[in-house]
């Protein structure tokens, strides 16, 4: 099955083998034009590399149906299946943390869990932080790296951009309320990753899912208060940055919804998702509600 992408705007291009075809929605939203084949998941960029490779699969056994995985962040995911705009919104964060999301008509499932680490340029002699250090880069009051045992050099702070999942669950875990200091904000984790690891002197943060590729040879995941950003430090909550990766559907899912999101949690994804550096729900030795209380399982 050829390869097809789709925008969300006042209209839709879809890319196929040999051209361009538009498509103007006009006043139809986007599961208008779906007829209940295929499958529209929008929203957090972290839960993108899993959703895509499950999407291929599906799609591959599945030839009728047709899954379609963008980005744009959870607060847009969240949004557009609040409005019927999409199948499926994929979000980093509960929907009781996104205003104007009406919870009752959306129904959660909980797919995974991933960590998210704080990254530095490669070119920085320095390998860990104290949460009260990484707190105070952000906020902006540490501005300069050899304050933290680092070189003579300016910390230039990338953050991802408003609406953000990753950036909610970081800021949550790690600035606790405090607004960040104004400076350079990326759409999506890809662009972060290029960002830190082309930029002296940056650092930003991660979702586990993305540390990997040629461009961890310019990156480097900080170790914070001497623990390390790992998979098995996530699941007991020792690495406190995490958040489940949720897939929001209406009350009401059309039967090809309801079997991609069954897929998604499936043992194959599973395996399928640990390999990419998400952690099973079924692993975690804690839970995290919306609030944010962490309690023992």
């Amino acid at each position: 099955m050829d390869k097809k992408q789709w925008f969300i705007g006042g209209a839709i291009a879809l890319m196929v083998s040999g051209g361009i075809v538009s498509n103007a929605l006009g006043n139809k939203s986007i599961a208008d034009t779906t007829a209940h084949q295929r499958v529209l998941a929008v929203g957090s960029t972290a839960m993108q590399p899993l959703a895509n490779q499950a999407a291929q699969r599906y799609n591959a056994k599945h030839p009728v149906q047709n899954i379609v995985v963008q980005g744009g962040g959870s607060s847009f995911g969240l949004n557009q299946v609040g409005q019927n705009g999409v199948t499926i919104g994929n979000s980093d964060m509960y929907a009781e943390r996104q205003p104007g999301i009406n919870i009752q008509k959306l129904q959660d499932h909980k797919i995974a869990v991933v960590g998210i680490a704080p990254v530095i340029n490669a070119d920085i002699n320095l390998n860990s932080l104290t949460m009260y250090q990484l707190r105070s880069i952000f906020l902006g009051s540490i501005t300069n790296w050899r304050e933290v045992g680092g070189p003579d050099e300016k910390i230039t702070v990338i953050n991802r951009a408003a609406g953000s999942g990753t950036r909610y669950t970081f800021e949550d875990a790690v600035i606790n309320g405090d607004s960040a200091m104004t400076t350079e904000e990326l759409d999506d984790n890809g662009a972060v990753k290029q960002t830190v690891a082309t930029t002296p002197g940056a650092i930003s943060y991660l979702a586990f899912s993305y540390l990997n590729g040629q461009a961890m040879q310019h990156i480097k995941p900080l170790t914070i208060d001497g623990v390390q950003p790992t998979v098995n430090n996530v699941k007991t909550n020792a690495w406190p940055i995490w958040a489940y990766e949720h897939m929001y559907t209406t009350t009401s899912p059309d039967y090809a919804t309801k079997q991609f999101v069954k897929f998604m949690q499936s043992g194959t994804m599973v395996k399928s998702a640990e390999r990419l550096g998400y952690i099973p729900v079924r692993d975690m030795q804690v839970e995290k509600n919306a609030d944010g209380v962490v309690t023992e399982r």
